[in-house]
């Protein structure tokens, strides 16, 4: 049990999200990250020939880990601003770069920048977790891309699958997450150093109007911060659209790991498959004979919660005015944060079920060979016509004997008797043996085996090979 007992905590600290991408989102990364821009800046401006010294900047790069948090809490409380309060805590201990620190920005400056560096660490770690949920799946359907099951429309028993095929379903729902993330990554921007309202007017003073110079101080920042390019344009903030098109992909794989999960909490119904479980695993206080889906049930409640937290940028992003307006700062600092956790806390459980998934071989084919007869009686047909049979008068057999054997599985309780109705009547001209021959599940999985092998190979195998380096994560449910 947690120490605190009389305040509110977040479950996603205390049950959920694990301590990698808590930290992601701590106090600790916001505050180094704002001096580690601190160093960037200075370092950018004092090669661009601003009256900053070398002796400055290194004694800044030292001290960026080293934050009292109470004397910044301290000065908080006087000034009231959360950044110049941390500017006069770095001075503190960089007495001799005091004057230089903040050069020329605005606050936006290290809040903006370090929200788009902790988002992109935070889409890393979604990326490499999503991967390996992806390679369990990829195992999965190998294993059983030649085993036949029911498929459902409307979830009614359909034609066949295999369960190998269902697999790639859920896994290609994942792909086109994995490849959504791809492109957001690649295509984030820092905001750079734009100034109050985005002009760089701060910029243009201190480099005494030398535009050239404004431009590199960004690209340098940039480089040194890890990216490419910064926003070509903003206001005083990265537009909050960016925040919205993140949590979009975030709730992009909130929706295939809920479907997947809810497919898994119906196949356990069905005792075809099940999520792993502990051996001292309880499923119920009051009936012990219970297995209940509680992994995937849990997979199933944090999506929800992030799909519908996906919504809280997208309201932001479209009411924001003009240049900037603070009704973002409250809700983005909770929205965006828990979008990661829950996610993070979903590909954990996702990483652990696809990893131990249970199939019960027998029970699936018990169930397909109760619904077999009635999918094999097209066959059937088409065998007796070829020896001579009228293919109407058979038809309406057909549709005779299935109604009478429904009527027995539904009413009475009793085993489909289709195939013994068909064969007992001569004009199907048909025999047990032949019927039997007719009635192998693998004759009606169409192209699922060679399906499952063609989509491994030519859109999963590459990004696993490609990444291989990070594959063989796993996790351990703790509660």
């Amino acid at each position: 049990m947690s120490e605190n007992i009389n305040s509110y905590e977040s479950p996603f600290c205390t049950r959920y999200a694990s301590e990698e991408m808590q930290y992601i989102f701590s106090a600790d990364k916001k505050f180094t990250t704002w001096r580690k821009l601190w160093v960037a800046l200075a370092r950018a401006e004092m090669k661009l020939g601003l009256p900053v010294t070398e002796a400055q900047v290194k004694q800044l790069e030292e001290h960026i880990n080293d934050i009292d948090y109470n004397i910044a809490a301290e000065r908080e409380k006087q000034v009231r601003h959360d950044v110049m309060a941390h500017v006069y805590t770095y001075g503190k201990v960089c007495p001799d770069a005091d004057g230089i620190i903040h050069l020329g920005a605005t606050s936006c400056y290290v809040g903006d920048n370090t929200d788009v560096i902790i988002m992109r660490d935070a889409l890393n770690v979604i990326r490499r977790k999503l991967i390996n949920v992806m390679n369990n799946l990829a195992k999965f359907a190998d294993e059983y891309k030649n085993l036949p099951c029911l498929a459902y429309t409307h979830l009614q028993p359909a034609q066949l699958t295999t369960v190998g095929k269902r697999a790639t379903l859920w896994l290609n729902e994942l792909l086109m997450d994995f490849e959504d993330l791809e492109y957001r990554i690649s295509a984030l921007k820092l905001l750079g150093s734009k100034g109050t309202t985005g002009t760089q007017a701060s910029f243009m003073e201190l480099f005494e109007g030398d535009t050239e110079k404004v431009k590199e101080l960004e690209k340098m920042i940039a480089e040194e911060m890890g990216f490419d390019s910064v926003v070509p344009v903003s206001g005083q903030t990265y537009s909050r659209k960016t925040d919205s098109q993140v949590l979009s992909v975030l709730s992009g794989i909130a929706q295939s790991c809920s479907k997947f999960s809810n497919d898994m909490r119906i196949l356990q119904s069905f005792k075809e498959m099940e999520e792993p479980r502990e051996k001292s695993q309880i499923g119920s206080s009051a009936m012990a004979y219970k297995r209940n889906p509680m992994r995937c049930e849990r997979i199933t409640s944090l999506a929800r919660y992030v799909m519908i937290d996906s919504l809280n940028p997208a309201f932001t992003a479209g009411t924001q005015w003009f240049e900037r307006t603070l009704d973002d700062s409250a809700n983005k600092r909770i929205s965006v944060a828990e979008a990661f956790l829950g996610i993070d806390a979903i590909l954990n459980i996702m990483m652990n079920v696809t990893d131990g998934m249970i199939v019960y071989p027998e029970i699936i084919r018990r169930r397909v060979m109760a619904e077999l007869p009635f999918m094999a009686t097209e066959n059937v047909m088409m065998d007796a016509v070829k020896k001579g049979a009228n293919r109407q008068e058979l038809h309406e057999r057909i549709r005779e004997y299935s109604m009478t054997a429904a009527e027995q599985v539904k009413i009475y309780g009793k085993d489909n008797n289709l195939c013994e109705l068909i064969v007992a009547d001569p004009l199907f001209m048909i025999t047990k043996e032949e019927l039997d021959a007719v009635l192998r599940p693998e004759n009606y999985t169409g192209r699922s085996s060679q399906q499952v092998d063609e989509y491994l190979a030519e859109f999963i195998n590459p990004i696993l090979e490609s990444n291989k380096e990070i594959l063989g994560e796993n996790f351990e449910m703790k509660n």
